[in-house]
Formats: structure tokens, C-alpha cells, sequence
């Protein structure tokens, strides 16, 4: 049935131009009586009206027919008799927009280096199987990269959602919008990609509320009722999800990743596989670094390989418990990006590290003067735990020398 607004309209344009097929322009013609310089858009996104190309077949009310006067030149009257469209029932609010045109296959990263979990992320993507895949590991170490790059190589549509705390079901699943001063329903990422058959990317799931349950049945992989709109969407061929977060969704104790939540039991359960990122080892590294680097029309290997070194040390020592922060594989693709900019490896590494405090920023300067000069990682490795071990000795000392105070 149609809605007050749609009839007027129907009417008019069937009065105005005597004719219930009316081209594009005739329907903008006829509603610019209506205050809109655009065809209805309620019209013209429903496929039922389209009888041809630039051709539309106004609707009538109910499934029935009708008679409407037409005054021509030439004509005395004129009954038009047209029937409802039997798929999908027009009504106030209820049709659908898609707000995503044109390509969204990502495109191919040129410095790309495959390594980790990329080849079974790939071969999941490329199987278009629904298999749901959550990725987990430290920040910046290629989680969402590397799913991108798979479906940029196996030529897959993404649609990548980053969640917050703030995400529910009206941002995933869509909601009521005002478009060309209609009331319309907006499909939202996660419809969308279930109708394209795409691949859903849920970045940072752990930072998400417990609204993000709307989601349990689409990791089912069974489709989902969409209540507002009383409809049913079937998943096509082709859609999986895949989720990255920096814990397992078990929180963060240590305070690392403040904003993360515990995730609801039953809904990680519905990700049949759990990948465990890692950062790449030094040789794929310093792949990665080089290939940044001639892309930017620099060829600095030894500088790469001082920095991969460097960050090792630093993790090995994050590992340890003995620095609160680390540099991540990012972080060098910056370094590396700054250096091609400025041209200057010192000023490139401090004005990459000046989001540390002061104290972690110099400790890692002054490990890469140490790096810079020729030590090697076992030899840093060494001295810190000669150090850490010399400072222990002096701790003992100091609470011997208050015991005999006492």
C-alpha cells in the first residue's frame, strides 16, 4: 500500500504527463512540485517499477485496480489500470538503500609481505566457505592488513567496520535515515555484506559492548530477522566475517589495551577458529622495511637491519617484563616513511617514538646509538641483564645496610 505522499505523487505525475510509464526525467519533472529536484527515490530503486531502461511503471494502491483521470490535450479521459507489484509491498519507511557504490574489492599493496597466519587467511577467504576467523595479537603486527590483502588478492569485496563501544545494532544492521525528505530504511555494513556476499571485517571486536550480540545468528551463518523492517536476509554465497582484537576478549589485566571488554562466552564460541598474531621474524621484517623504502626510491638495507634489531631487543626485553612498551611492525613502516621524508635516521626514529614518556623514549634512543655503533642483539641482550643483574645486587645491599640499621 501506498503511503499519502507516494499516492499524491502517483496521482500527479499520472495527471500531469497522462501516462503511468513515465521516463527519469518526467519523474523529476513531476516532483519538483513536491519541493525535490530527484526522481523518487522509493520509485526508482525498486526493480518491480523498472520496465526498461530510463522507464518506469507508476504503482498503484492495493492489489487492485484503479481508474484515474487524465486531462490531455486532445483527450476528454483517459483509465490507466495498473496492478500492485506482488514481490514486495511499498509502505511508509520500508524500502531499502544501499548507500555502497561502485568497487569494494581492496586494492593490492605493493610492499606487502606475506607471513604468519597469511596464506591460511587466504586460503579461508579464497574458499568463499562461511568459516567465521578471529585474529588476535599485540597492535600493530598485520591483523587487519592481512586480512585486506587477502581479499585484494583473491579479488573478494570487503566491508570493514570498526567497532567501539558505542557500536549496536542500528550501526550494524541498519536503521531508519532521512533521504530527500523521506523517511527510508538504511541497510547497514553487516546486511550489506551478507546480500553482496562479502567479506565482513569486525576490527577491534574486543573494544565492543554486549549490544554486539545482534550478531550472534549471522555467525550461525542461518541469516538474521531484521524486526524493523519484518524482513528475513538470507546470507549470499560468499560471506564470512572475520574478527580482529588485541586479546582474546578476555579483557586486558595488565591495563595495555584500556577500553577492551569481556566478550560473551557463547559469543566467541561462534567462531569455529582462533588465529594468534604474531609479530614476523626478523628476515620477513626487514622485508617489509625494504620494500617501504624503495617504494619511497631509497635503498637503505643497512638501516633496515639496524632497526629490526633494535625493535627484537625491545621486545625481548617487553617480554620480559622489563619495558612497558613495545615497537610494533608499524612503528617501523613509520620510521622507515619518516626517514624518506626528512631524510635523517635519527630524527626519523625520535619523532616516531615521542608518543612514549620521556623516560621510555630515551631508553629506546639510546639503545639504537648502541645498535647504530655495531652491537648486535645478543651483545645488548647481555649487557641489559648484566645490568639488571648489578642493580638487583645493589637492592640487596641497600636492604642489608637497613636491616643492620634497625
Amino acid at each position: 500500500m501506498l503511503n499519502t505522499k507516494q499516492q499524491e505523487f502517483v496521482d500527479h505525475a499520472i495527471k500531469k504527463f497522462g501516462s503511468n510509464e513515465l521516463t527519469t526525467s518526467q519523474l523529476k519533472e513531476a516532483n519538483v512540485k513536491f519541493g525535490c529536484k530527484y526522481a523518487p527515490q522509493w520509485l526508482i530503486k525498486n526493480t518491480d517499477f523498472k520496465i526498461g531502461k530510463s522507464l518506469f511503471k507508476l504503482p498503484t494502491e492495493g492489489d487492485f485496480t484503479s481508474s484515474i483521470k487524465a486531462e490531455t490535450k486532445g483527450e476528454t479521459e483517459k483509465v490507466l489500470t495498473t496492478k500492485a507489484p506482488e514481490t514486495e509491498t511499498v509502505s511508509e519507511a520500508a524500502y531499502v538503500v544501499s548507500s555502497l557504490t561502485g568497487n569494494i574489492v581492496p586494492e593490492k599493496d605493493p610492499v606487502f609481505v606475506s607471513f604468519g597466519n597469511y596464506p591460511d587467511v587466504k586460503s579461508i577467504i579464497k574458499s568463499k566457505m562461511f568459516y567465521p576467523v578471529f585474529i588476535t595479537g599485540l597492535s600493530g603486527n598485520g591483523k587487519t592488513m592481512g586480512v585486506t590483502q587477502a581479499c585484494a588478492e583473491n579479488k573478494r569485496e570487503l566491508i570493514r567496520v570498526n567497532i567501539t563501544i558505542e557500536t549496536d545494532e542500528d550501526d550494524l544492521l541498519g536503521g531508519y535515515r532521512l533521504k530527500d525528505g523521506q523517511t527510508v530504511w538504511q541497510n547497514g555494513p553487516v546486511i550489506e555484506a551478507m546480500e553482496r556476499g562479502a567479506v565482513l571485517l569486525l576490527d577491534e571486536i574486543d573494544l565492543a559492548s554486549n549490544k554486539i550480540m545482534c550478531l550472534q545468528p549471522i555467525l550461525e551463518g542461518s541469516g538474521v530477522y531484521v524486526k524493523k523492517i519484518n524482513r528475513f536476509v538470507k546470507p549470499a554465497h560468499g560471506f564470512n566475517c572475520v574478527a580482529t582484537a588485541n586479546t582474546k576478549g578476555q579483557g586486558s589485566d595488565d591495563g595495555k589495551f584500556i577500553g577492551t571488554n569481556v566478550l560473551n562466552e557463547a559469543f566467541l564460541e561462534r567462531f569455529p577458529i582462533t588465529f594468534e598474531q604474531k609479530y614476523p621474524k626478523p628476515s620477513v621484517e626487514e622485508k617489509i622495511l625494504v620494500s617501504t623504502l624503495k617504494a619511497t626510491s631509497k635503498d637503505e638495507l643497512d638501516f633496515c637491519k639496524k632497526l629490526v634489531t633494535w625493535a627484537d631487543v625491545i621486545r625481548k626485553t617487553y617480554y620480559d617484563g622489563g619495558v612497558d612498551e613495545i615497537i610494533s611492525t608499524r612503528r617501523l613502516v613509520h620510521i622507515t616513511q619518516a626517514y624518506s621524508i626528512f631524510g635523517q635516521k635519527i630524527k626519523a626514529i625520535e619523532v616516531c617514538t615521542n608518543r612514549f614518556d620521556d623516560d621510555t623514549k630515551n631508553s629506546f634512543m639510546e639503545l639504537y646509538t648502541k645498535v647504530d655503533a655495531g652491537a648486535t642483539a645478543e651483545q645488548i641482550s647481555e649487557q641489559q641483564r648484566q645490568a639488571d643483574m648489578s642493580s638487583q645486587m645493589d637492592d640487596n645491599d641497600s636492604e642489608s645496610d637497613d636491616s643492620d640499621a634497625i
